[in-house]
């Protein structure tokens, strides 16, 4: 019996093959130091679990509305209005279970066969999966290297911009790079989707995710707020990653879209869970101050053995929970044919596990150095000052 044509469109996260390769060399009895998937080892902070052992003490188990119940999408309008400056209601908020349906729902919503997506290269590779699964044509943007780390190449995004283009995919704050767009590159974002009538996609799973400063989102700039879906996940902030809750904050009409697909797919989320998220955004949020400190020491601790590495240059992120070091003189220094080669090797010798640019969209013409992605969400800072030594001591008696 032969499956559909489109399955041959369906990329995956190829992250989880590194998973299994770690796994794999851990079963033979090799420490890892699992620096490759972007989970959270801490705990989801107490009264959120306790809120949903309430509701399903309550009997809150059953369907509810598609679009969410109505007490989590007024206090997710609240929230995002506190934050980004905006002015969103209810009507706004289509709850969804996870982040990655927004993705899916916002490209069945706005484009059509043959259209065209901008999207971030390297970036997170269901972007480029849905994009053409959907029948879309996927136009990867790339991002130029600074001394404060990653600036997006604005003058190709310009270039990429044709009659067929419908929409781009930005995210500030991103994964795998952990860039951060200062104003004048938001706005010329925005500017752009304002010039050619662009749908916007506002990936901002990682938006509270941040040590100093304070983010900023470009649907608070004039005019973008009926054209940008945000996409929010409970995943990152509140260590949510398998509670699989979301939402999609969008123009009403598309949130009225969203909610029809929910009907469509999944029914409703999970009932009990969104009372998880009403704690979650009403509740205390000292637990979500103390993650961060957690993770901001890991961050100094890794982004400090990453440059004492030969070959080996990272810039210190203000957000996300991801380094992405340029290790194009390691790679050679080791004798690797290449960066997905350098990664097996150092699996091997040292037990350090990564992903590689390439698990991130395919490599764009004129690329020549070699990037690797460092999660240090799962990981605690003894063992990374432990596994990144032997990372450096590998590298250096190469």
């Amino acid at each position: 019996m032969a499956l559909a044509r489109r399955l041959s469109r369906l990329g995956t996260e190829t992250a989880f093959a590194v998973s299994a390769a770690a796994a794999a060399w851990g079963a033979k009895g090799n420490t890892i130091y699992p620096f490759h998937l972007g989970d959270i080892d801490l705990a989801t902070p107490a009264h959120i679990t306790e809120a949903m052992n309430a509701a399903i003490a309550d009997g809150r188990t059953g369907y509810c509305p598609g679009p969410g119940i109505p007490q989590l999408r007024e206090a997710m309008a609240d929230d995002i209005n506190r934050l980004r400056g905006t002015a969103y209601t209810a009507d706004n908020v289509a709850i969804q279970p996870g982040g990655k349906p927004v993705i899916t729902k916002f490209l069945q919503a706005v484009m059509d066969e043959g259209d065209e997506v901008l999207y971030p290269n390297p970036g997170f590779p269901i972007y480029e999966s849905q994009i053409e699964y959907l029948g879309g044509v996927a136009r990867a943007y790339r991002y130029l290297p600074t001394e404060r780390g990653f600036a997006i190449d604005l003058e190709q995004v310009r270039s990429l911009i044709t009659p067929r283009t419908r929409a781009i995919i930005y995210n500030d704050l991103q994964n795998p790079i952990s860039a951060e767009s200062t104003q004048e590159e938001r706005e010329a974002i925005a500017q752009l989707a304002q010039e050619h009538d662009l749908w916007v996609l506002s990936d901002e799973a990682y938006f509270e995710t941040r040590y100093s400063g304070q983010s900023h989102s470009i649907s608070s700039i004039d005019g973008m707020k009926d054209r940008t879906v945000i996409l929010y996940t409970f995943s990152k902030k509140f260590a949510m990653t398998g509670w699989r809750l979301g939402a999609g904050i969008a123009p009403v009409e598309v949130a009225k879209v969203f909610s029809t697909m929910n009907t469509n797919n999944e029914s409703c989320t999970t009932h009990f869970v969104q009372y998880a998220g009403i704690a979650a955004l009403t509740g205390d949020q000292q637990p979500v101050a103390d993650m961060l400190d957690v993770l901001r020491g890991r961050r100094d601790a890794a982004c400090a053995m990453i440059n004492q590495i030969p070959g080996v240059d990272v810039a210190t992120p203000e957000s996300t929970f991801y380094l992405f070091p340029d290790v194009t003189e390691a790679v050679r220094r080791v004798g690797a044919t290449d960066v997905d080669d350098f990664a097996t090797q150092a699996l091997h010798a040292t037990g350090v596990s990564f992903c590689t640019r390439n698990h991130f969209g395919r490599r764009q013409p004129g690329e020549d150095r070699d990037y690797i992605r460092f999660a240090y969400s799962g990981i605690d800072e003894h063992r990374i000052r432990e596994g990144l030594g032997k990372l450096k001591d590998w590298i250096e008696s190469a």
